[in-house]
């Protein structure tokens, strides 16, 4: 196949179909008429009502886990953390030998435990990885419990780190015995329980499985994530009886111990509640949070008297709440124009960004959410060194972004976002776009002008990004075979 035409191996998960999104897709029927025979609704309400926010975060995958570009997969390895299984051997395939260099730094892994290292040449930021317990059925409790402290310790280093979403295997894997049925209602009901509790924390939970293992969880999904009344009403006398704590956690009767907040007190509830309102404010003042008077500072900055640290702590606190509205809003509309995506590596292992200029019709789009899309999809890319490749390929008038909008873009964004961009390749770009480039790169904003390079062929490109890494449009191909003739593999240096 022409190297030109294939696309990259991984996966960009806002392409999958969220679980509710599959409702009535796979035409497989529920049993309906068992909900009618043994319950009512209304005596017997669902532990796991329908939620469609919650839904609409679930992906279920069926594929390699380790082509996600999710900002965390999860590796199921040993104590040890050298396990040969079929998604660990693909996880270190695709990452390359420096995993398991500094998986030797990490010195081995409890049951149960999570632990995080960096996803190198992965389309995933991160790897979580993690030790799921061998099953005998003498001590069940324990291996359930285990098995729970997986999937909640991956989700808590999740949060902890600000992921946005996160790709999760089949722990439970064949060589530690773990009926994969019984494995799954423990992953449902964990996850399940864990978006009730913190879903605002992440945007996408995948479930990468296998082909045999795909039945079982489209069998179970329904039950812990209904999609709609019926199908909650239908599911409910197939739910174990046992589903564990609020936290999905197993509950072993025998041991648990009622401890009370002020032995030998009365309880009271007003004083209670009191408590709680006035316990819950406690860090939310300029004072606790050791930032000094925020007034104080405000007026500061407006007389150009802050300290850099200061500043920078300022335009921090700007950019999360930008993050926090791009993550919380949707922007379905933008990501469907097919403008900015990430694809392969470039010659150097770093992340290759595309934008596509043609496919950003300015004055028909809300400017504002575009800026909030590009931070939601570049905040986990920035992270680490990364490159831009702008296809500039037969764009109009309504296709230029205005120098303002642009220079508001690099005045809100982190730091991370400079610092780690190494090069910004301007493909086909016509002499106006070179001469409005050089005066917005050298008047309005700062380092970004040793970074820029003009490409006038994809000839060139490809001396810094080998064609199979990146996923060029058609219409762009097209264009540059006319303009400039057919593309002839060389072994030139990179640029």
């Amino acid at each position: 196949m022409d190297p030109l035409g294939a696309r990259s191996q991984f996966v960009d998960i806002q392409t999958l179909p969220t679980w509710q999104q599959q409702l009535g897709e796979d035409g497989e029927e529920t049993p309906l008429e068992q909900s009618s025979s043994l319950l009512s609704q209304d005596a017997f309400p669902s532990p796991f009502p329908c939620r469609p926010d919650i839904n609409r975060k679930i992906i279920l995958f069926c594929g390699d886990i380790a082509f996600l570009n999710c900002t965390a997969i999860v590796n199921t390895s040993n104590e040890s953390l050298n396990d040969k299984n079929p998604v660990s051997d693909s996880v270190h395939q695709v990452a390359g030998p420096e995993l398991r260099e500094e998986l030797v730094k990490l010195k081995g892994c409890r049951t149960g435990e999570a632990k995080l290292t960096k996803g190198f040449n992965l389309a995933a930021r991160f790897i979580v990885h993690t030790v799921g317990p061998k099953y005998k059925s003498k001590y069940r409790t324990a291996a359930e419990s285990s098995l729970y402290s997986c999937y909640r310790n991956t989700l808590q280093l999740a949060v902890e780190q600000s992921m946005a979403s996160v790709g999760l295997c089949v722990v439970s894997t064949t060589k530690r015995g773990y009926p994969l049925e019984d494995a799954t209602h423990i992953t449902f009901r964990t996850v399940r329980r864990f978006l009730e509790n913190h879903g605002n924390c992440l945007e996408a939970v995948v479930f990468a499985v296998s082909d045999t293992e795909e039945p079982v969880y489209k069998k179970l999904l329904p039950l812990y994530f209904p999609r709609s009344e019926a199908e909650e009403k239908c599911c409910l006398p197939l739910i174990p009886a046992d589903i564990g704590n609020s936290e999905g956690e197993p509950v072993v009767p025998e041991r648990q111990i009622r401890i009370t907040e002020k032995p030998g007190t009365l309880e009271d509830d007003s004083d209670e509640e009191s408590l709680d309102l006035d316990l819950g404010q406690v860090g939310n003042h300029a004072f606790a949070r050791m930032e000094g008077d925020v007034d104080k500072q405000r007026k500061q900055i407006l007389q150009g008297q802050m300290s850099e640290a200061a500043i920078q702590k300022q335009h921090q606190r700007n950019y999360n709440r930008w993050l926090c509205r791009a993550r919380a809003e949707d922007l379905s509309d933008i990501a469907a124009l097919k403008a900015l995506y990430q694809t392969g590596v470039d010659m150097c292992g770093r992340t290759v960004m595309v934008l596509v200029g043609r496919n950003i019709p300015v004055t028909l789009i809300d400017i504002e959410k575009a800026l909030l899309y590009f931070i939601h999809v570049m905040d986990h890319i920035t992270v680490k060194e990364y490159v831009m490749v702008y296809f500039h390929t037969l764009t109009g008038e309504h296709n230029h972004l205005d120098s303002d909008f642009l220079k508001n873009l690099y005045d809100i964004v982190d730091a991370k976002f400079k610092r780690n961009l190494k090069a910004f390749y301007f493909v086909h770009p016509t002499f106006r776009s070179k001469v409005s480039t050089w005066f917005f790169t050298t008047f309005s904003v700062s380092g970004l002008k040793d970074k820029v390079r003009y490409l006038d062929n994809l000839q060139q490109l490809f001396t810094c990004i080998k064609p199979e890494q990146i996923d060029i449009p058609p219409f762009v191909l097209e264009y540059d075979a006319r303009v400039n003739g057919p593309y002839h593999p060389s072994h030139s240096s990179s640029l």
